[in-house]
């Protein structure tokens, strides 16, 4: 199996010859309730450790909560709670939506907040050897100190610098230095350190979690675009400079964004949508597999039509696993099967090709449906149809997640061609090639004869 490693820019093997593999993903900052983006990275990575187990190895899985920063206090202070509070209520409902989205739950949900002594241990022993200094604001790491700072996002030291917002600061050595630890301001939550009251930076918590529940190097950290700078190249400087061992994690592994038209998905924006209120519209299945249709490093645009077309394509999976009986004809179901699941390895093997492997479970569908109207016993695909929807965290078998199609739909279509039908007689053809293009769009076909028109589902 191969992924594409951020780090080095290609994809590359994992290692085969261990059986356990090491995975810490970047979790939410739980100011306030979840949006579909997070959904989308933990769907993707929820899919990869699967997809992991399902080729025989053990997953240690972790995924951590910022629970201390900036954001979580302001929100708290808005709303008149500790930022404890805030985060128990928001984490509650965070693991509770994950849940419904038939996400696995990571072995371990460590927050910043339990792991200060691990934080302070790590500080201590970079202020030790150099790489780290105290002064009124708090605790810095010296990136000067580091020749290869910068590898992950392909940036230079100079070139940060020169393409820096950030204001001087005359306590930083420069500019660039990044805080490890936050001296005490009023009214914030704060615990004892060697430097006095304060609260950890964002960046160490992670390596601390990591280092703590992991070990000093890593098989995959995963996260979102967006955190590969500063969050990730600041983790595997300070990660790498206290345990001296390189590399801090072997692959690094981004999700695409999910976007609102032109713009990122993002509380500080404004512009999300709620996992909930998504939840409330569409199956898990539809959701999942709306995600799960892109390529994971490709950005996707949050479209509710294209969720509805999906419900569709659930449906007609879902309906194929009702048939029973007919004749053996091992040969051929086996055949089918081997063929199948062959290319549904190859593509996840392929940099977890989730769109190929989704298309892959469609033409699975083509072949039983053309054996069971032959009369044979589909019973062995069916299994395998199951088998490797649960890889991409389909639940086919679950009647409780499974849409409600709108039983008008044939009625309704026939209304749509019936139109479309006079809009061509009068010759009106913009307008009838427009429902012809917006019906593709949400996943229905038109095929037009001397007979007249007929619709379809598209496979995806």
């Amino acid at each position: 199996m191969k992924l594409y490693n951020t780090l080095t820019r290609q994809e590359e093997e994992l290692d085969f010859n261990k059986q356990d593999i090491n995975m810490y993903v970047c979790g939410v900052t739980p100011y306030s309730s979840s949006h579909i983006g997070h959904a989308m990275s933990t769907v993707v990575f929820d899919v990869l450790r699967r997809y992991l187990e399902f080729k025989g190895f053990k997953v240690n899985h972790i995924q951590n909560f910022t629970d201390v920063d900036d954001k979580m206090i302001q929100a708290a202070k808005k709303l008149d709670m500790s930022t404890a509070d805030l985060a128990n209520n928001n984490i509650e409902s965070f693991l509770n939506e994950m849940a419904l989205l038939n996400n696995l739950p990571a072995q371990l949900y460590p927050r910043a907040t339990e792991e200060i002594e691990k934080i302070i241990e790590i500080i201590e022993s970079l202020i030790s050897k150099g790489l780290a200094y105290h002064n009124k604001d708090g605790v810095y790491f010296r990136v000067e100190k580091v020749l290869d700072y910068g590898k992950l996002s392909r940036r230079t030291l100079k070139d940060m610098i020169s393409g820096s917002r950030i204001e001087i600061d005359q306590n930083k050595e420069n500019s660039m230095d990044f805080a490890l630890w936050k001296s005490e301001k009023p009214g914030e939550p704060s615990w004892d350190s060697p430097w006095g009251k304060g609260r950890p930076g964002w960046h160490i918590e992670c390596s601390a979690m990591s280092i703590k529940y992991l070990g000093n190097s890593i098989d995959i950290h995963g996260g979102g675009l967006d955190l590969i700078f500063p969050h990730h190249e600041n983790e595997i400087v300070q990660s790498e400079s206290f345990t001296g061992e390189i590399p801090f994690s072997k692959i690094w592994v981004h999700n695409g964004l999910l976007r609102m038209g032109s713009d990122k998905m993002s509380k500080s924006v404004g512009n999300i949508v709620l996992i909930r209120d998504v939840l409330d519209k569409f199956s898990t299945n539809a959701i999942r597999m709306f995600i799960l249709s892109s390529h994971y490093r490709s950005p996707l645009e949050y479209n509710e039509d294209q969720i509805k077309s999906k419900e569709i394509s659930i449906k007609k999976l879902t309906k194929l696993l009702e048939n029973t009986g007919g004749k053996v004809d091992f040969d051929q179901i086996s055949y089918v099967c081997q063929i199948r699941q062959e290319q549904f390895i190859n593509a996840m093997d392929d940099d977890l090709n989730t769109p190929r492997a989704i298309a892959t479970i469609f033409d699975l569908h083509k072949d039983l449906t053309r054996l069971s109207s032959e009369g044979i016993d589909i019973a062995a695909g069916q299994d395998l149809l199951n088998r490797l929807s649960d890889i991409l965290g389909l639940d086919l078998k679950n009647k409780n997640i499974e849409y409600n199609q709108d039983e008008f739909l044939e009625p309704l279509m026939k209304i749509l061609t019936n139109i479309r039908s006079e809009l061509r007689n009068k010759k009106e053809f913009e307008l009838a090639d427009k429902i012809r293009f917006d019906l593709y769009n949400i996943g229905i076909n038109l095929e037009d004869s001397l007979e007249g028109t007929n619709w379809n589902i598209i496979d995806n």
